[in-house]
């Protein structure tokens, strides 16, 4: 009997674990890093671009600078905004004054299936930046070849450490900060509304109803341009600097 009791209690506990090892594979942990910036490595994961491959005169750099003075250890995505053309220039662009860093391709998708939130840190220079999260195209229109873009404000007050979180949802919606921080000693906590994030495709607003699929991620990006984007944000041609610690996946309470 004592036998068959040790058997028994061998496969109650062998089923536990098994249990508990599904719901672990289930269940993502509350959060997981994305992309860090805290070495040059971190940085290589990234491409620049901006108005200058179209004639304009914008510039951008990303760097951890050597020494770290004016830095956390953290990559600075800096540059200058114009508005100009180079002379001469024959390529015919809308708009100019903007730049931008976007991950650079890779094998697979970033899974984030199970989270519903974006979070990064970030300390800026009072102007409102373009934070760019891309899918496998498979709500496109006839002919698009690009992948979905959904792009929301992200407002980086100027010299102060703050994190920004913007939910996931299956219809997302364009965010844009609330000027309002809750201040938690150094570090500004923004609570970023849910009510306003926008599809779009080519800097367009996309007027359709669409569903974002959050297992097929295929990149990010961060952007700024000269337009602003946000009440009471810095706007205008100009130098840009923002510092970047980490991106995150959160599962929000």
């Amino acid at each position: 009997m004592s036998r068959f009791r040790s058997l028994l209690q061998a496969s109650v506990n062998a089923t536990k674990k098994a249990f508990t090892w599904n719901i672990e594979e289930w269940v993502p942990p509350p959060e997981r890093y994305i992309f860090k910036f805290h070495s040059k490595e971190d940085l290589k994961k990234w491409h620049l671009y901006s108005d200058s491959e179209y004639g304009g005169l914008s510039s951008a750099s990303l760097e951890i600078p050597d020494g770290g003075k004016g830095s956390d250890g953290t990559g600075i995505f800096s540059g200058n905004l114009s508005v100009d053309l180079s002379e001469g220039s024959k390529l015919n662009i809308s708009r100019s004054g903007f730049c931008g860093m976007r991950s650079k391709k890779f094998d697979g998708f970033i899974d984030l299936d199970g989270y519903d939130a974006i979070a990064m840190r970030l300390r800026g220079d009072g102007r409102c930046y373009i934070s760019t999260i891309y899918t496998e195209n498979w709500v496109n229109s006839p002919g698009q070849t690009e992948d979905n873009s959904w792009q929301a404000f992200v407002f980086a007050p100027k010299d102060r450490w703050y994190t920004a979180k913007a939910k996931i949802m299956s219809s997302l919606e364009c965010f844009a900060p609330s000027l309002r921080p809750l201040v938690t000693g150094v570090l500004i906590i923004y609570q970023i509304p849910l009510a306003r994030y926008l599809p779009t495709w080519r800097g367009n607003v996309i007027d359709v109803e669409m569903e974002m699929n959050p297992g097929r991620v295929l990149g990010m990006s961060l952007s700024v341009n000269a337009e602003g984007g946000a009440v009471g944000a810095k706007s205008g041609a100009g130098d840009f600097r923002v510092e970047i610690d980490w991106i995150k996946a959160l599962r929000m309470p």
